[in-house]
């Protein structure tokens, strides 16, 4: 059965994480598919393509810079048994060189899909690869805030062309829906209201074009924010959840990566640039 997108893949793919304990999230930071586990350093990703390719190689040795547990992920189509993308053998052979584990996913009409991996990452130690430390600022870490930063897994991975819910589409959602219970306030009131720290940038910036200032230090939503906040609400309805779940974890429970994760940034994390890039 074959697929016609790669989305497809991604629910089979993103259950069989879980089962094996994963916290899934899709399309961070351009990764169709990043995966946490609390026992583990180094963060699950996985790419994910309708055929094996080039590109999909090129994305899974990119993805190596961030974590060592990176697989690239295809769907097992039967009725393609000659085709090039379906040597699994050789293409097998190939990602256990390059240090990606390789995973399929085979789709059925009358029984739920079966994924299966054929090799798993070489991790580090191998190949020379050496595990990527967690520094304040690098890709890692960036990958690791925006994971946590989300309230849930509003997107899914192998999206094209699709507005993402992002960590700062959701916190501009946040200052959206306190400003309409207010109908006009000041920034400061507005980050105590919505607990967004970067409220005033947020306002000022008005990236999505939600936002209008009315006089000096008052803003109101606009026509375009009050679309925004039907179009997303279920988003915002899992955000109180995620957040107050997110708060409740102590400093020792969910590991380094949390830990890192949610330490101040030393970069502005409310720019336009973060606002789009993932």
């Amino acid at each position: 059965m074959a697929v016609r997108h790669e989305t497809e893949l991604y629910a089979p793919i993103k259950a069989f994480f879980e089962r094996l304990g994963y916290e899934i999230k899709g399309e961070v930071r351009n990764c169709d598919l990043v995966g946490i586990k609390p026992e583990q350093q180094e963060p699950l990703i996985v790419e994910i393509k309708k055929t094996f390719n080039l590109s999909l190689v090129l994305q899974g040795m990119q993805r190596l810079k961030l974590s060592s547990n990176v697989y690239v992920a295809v769907e097992r189509n039967r009725a393609k048994k000659g085709a090039v993308n379906q040597r699994w053998s050789e293409l097998v052979g190939l990602c256990r060189q390059l240090g990606l584990g390789m995973l399929t996913v085979t789709l059925f009409k009358t029984k739920p899909p079966l994924v299966e991996i054929l090799c798993k990452p070489a991790g580090p130690g191998v190949h020379g690869r050496k595990t990527t430390t967690i520094r304040l600022g690098s890709r890692k870490e960036r990958l690791l805030r925006e994971f946590y930063a989300r309230s849930g897994d509003h997107n899914t991975g192998g999206s094209t062309r699709r507005k993402l819910v992002t960590a700062y589409r959701e916190k501009a959602l946040r200052v959206a829906a306190a400003l309409q219970s207010l109908e006009e306030a000041a920034p400061a009131q507005l980050a105590r209201t919505a607990a967004v720290s970067g409220a005033a940038a947020v306002l000022q910036r008005n990236y999505y074009g939600w936002f209008e200032r009315v006089s000096r230090g008052r803003y109101r939503l606009t026509p375009l924010g009050e679309a925004a906040l039907s179009e997303y609400a279920a988003v915002l309805q899992e955000q109180g959840a995620g957040m107050a779940a997110a708060q409740a974890v102590g400093p020792d429970e969910g590991g380094v990566q949390r830990r890192i994760a949610e330490a101040p940034a030393p970069y502005s994390s409310t720019t336009p640039a973060d606002a789009e890039s993932y």
